[in-house]
């Protein structure tokens, strides 16, 4: 038997974790039809089908998830060694692609980015802001940013923010002319600032007390899909909006926006960082997520 390259090992590791040729040729670089040659080469050099493959999915055979369990701890094993020595010739440098919404992408700009790149001037962050909630391997991402919430469960995940609430705010104006609600129901009386979201569907807001939920779909005459423009819309007295208390920091502390239905409105884990567990970490995003913690704890101390 041939034995078969590291390459050709690694792009079948790939292709087995992903279980998608067209996400894997995005991962190395390669065409789809040139990957699927390869493994196919590497089949006939081991005399032994490794995947099996529909027009819809392709996963490892017994022999193909056999081979994943030996080859994939010592591919990973050889990234990272091959990062260290990347470290020892000097700092992380390249490209580190970001995926985040606009709320986390504005967070890494305040607390983190100008002292990152101060640091390591020689890495190229590429900060992609979006709302809709994106596949970051597929779309040849390094990491992403979301709401603990929205993580999904295969990824590995780190805290970069303290827990967040949404509040409901409105302008002392508008409360003056229509009164404040006292109770989530009360809103349906209410002229209310309403969020499309990135999925074309309009946001209904949740709220929590003492263990009971509720979710309203209030009305109003105004959908925006931009929680700037919402709090705007808000402070000149448009209706009341739902917003995260993080956006709303500054007019609430010069009291134009003033917070309703404050007990209903329960914090939540805040933003994660994230990354797929099973691919070797850029030393650009280690040293990331390591000045996120940093100016995390110096907030804390």
């Amino acid at each position: 038997m041939t034995r078969p390259s590291l390459a050709d090992l690694e792009a079948f590791a790939v292709v087995a974790a992903e279980r998608n040729f067209r996400r894997a040729a995005d991962l190395l670089g390669v065409s789809r039809s040139a990957l699927s040659h390869r493994i196919r080469k590497l089949e006939e050099q081991m005399g032994v089908r490794l995947l099996n493959r529909t027009t819809r999915s392709v996963s490892p055979t017994d022999a193909g998830a056999r081979l994943l369990n030996r080859v994939g701890p010592v591919i990973r094993n050889l990234d990272s060694a091959l990062d260290t020595l990347a470290d020892d010739r000097g700092a992380p440098s390249g490209m580190l692609r970001i995926n985040a919404d606009k709320g986390a992408a504005q967070l890494l700009l305040r607390q983190a980015i100008p002292a990152y790149l101060e640091k390591y001037p020689d890495v190229e962050l590429d900060l992609v802001s979006e709302g809709r909630l994106v596949d970051i391997v597929a779309q040849g991402f390094d990491a992403g940013i979301r709401l603990a919430e929205a993580v999904p469960q295969d990824m590995i995940a780190v805290r970069i923010s303290d827990d967040l609430r949404f509040l409901a705010v409105a302008s002392p104006d508008y409360i003056s002319r229509f009164g404040k609600p006292l109770v989530p129901d009360d809103l349906l009386q209410h002229r209310c600032i309403r969020q499309r979201l990135p999925s074309g569907k309009r946001y209904r807001w949740d709220f929590e007390k003492h263990g009971q939920e509720i979710a309203v779909d209030p009305p109003g005459p105004l959908t925006l899909n931009d929680n700037g423009l919402m709090i705007d819309a808000a402070a000149r007295g448009l209706g009341i909006a739902y917003v995260p208390e993080t956006a709303a920091g500054d007019l609430l502390a010069t009291n134009r926006l003033v917070a309703v239905l404050e007990d209903w409105c329960p914090p939540f884990s805040g933003l994660m960082l994230y990354y797929p567990g099973h691919r070797h970490v850029p030393a650009a995003l280690r040293a990331l997520i390591d000045v996120l913690k940093e100016r995390r704890s110096g907030r804390r101390s």
